[in-house]
């Protein structure tokens, strides 16, 4: 571990799991869990909101709510 907190894997390690440039960091029981993240084609992103029961509206509706929370009370319809 570095003075900044970063990690080097072994190479054994990144071996054993694939290459990948980003992991989901947690921790359980004391010990930090590193998850590869693979990029995901939009099949995937589609299966996820589907499992999460998300219609096109859905996404719809929050880009738009997410897009007026910079503006002002009054500008908000």
């Amino acid at each position: 571990m570095t003075v900044k907190n970063q990690l080097t894997l072994p190479k054994a390690v990144t071996d054993a799991v694939g290459a990948s440039d980003y992991f989901e960091v947690e921790t359980r029981n004391g010990q930090i869990i590193l998850t590869p993240v693979r990029i995901q084609r939009a099949d995937g992103v589609r299966a996820r909101l589907a499992e999460l029961n998300l219609s096109e509206q859905d996404i719809q509706d929050a880009v738009d709510w997410a897009r007026q929370a910079g503006k002002p009370v009054s500008d908000v319809s």
